[in-house]
């Protein structure tokens, strides 16, 4: 495909939101997705014939994030509903290293709140109350624990 159709200007409307953009966006980062194929030049899409845009059926708010990781390969920081929002629209648009990106964050968010955790009065008792658990380097001697209510009375 010579730099002239990749350098073309390529006019969208993703669920009514309106993007501009360039073949070379859609096809660079992403080579193996639907984007890709779609303006390769392997296949025929339908653009409306007053605007020339193409419609795709889609979430467009989402997709302007789909846009700026295919320009530049990042994501703002989202909220979870918004990660799995964009996942779903990832994943039709058959974005690999997006959707990649996105579940390595989503774990890495997840795992960012299990170590913020803190344990609530129930979960100490029922760890000090566990047969299963040694307090390695832990020395409880001296402690006054009478204040902790039983879990069984909990």
């Amino acid at each position: 495909m010579g730099s002239s159709t990749e350098c073309s200007p390529v006019l969208l409307n993703i669920g009514g939101k309106k993007y501009a953009t360039t073949v070379d966006t859609l096809i660079q980062r992403e080579p193996y997705s639907m984007l890709a194929a779609m303006f390769s030049g392997r296949h025929n899409v339908c653009r409306d014939s007053e605007t020339g845009m193409v419609f795709v059926d889609r979430d467009g708010k989402q997709f302007r994030h789909i846009l700026n990781w295919l320009r530049d390969g990042l994501l703002p920081t989202l909220t979870d509903m918004e990660y799995q929002e964009l996942l779903r629209e990832a994943e039709y648009y058959q974005l690999l290293g997006l959707i990649e990106y996105i579940k390595s964050n989503m774990c890495k968010k997840k795992d960012e709140k299990i170590l913020e955790a803190e344990l609530t009065r129930k979960e100490i008792i029922k760890i000090i109350q566990s047969a299963k658990v040694r307090f390695r380097g832990v020395n409880l001697s001296g402690l006054n624990l009478s204040k902790l209510v039983s879990f069984r009375s909990i």
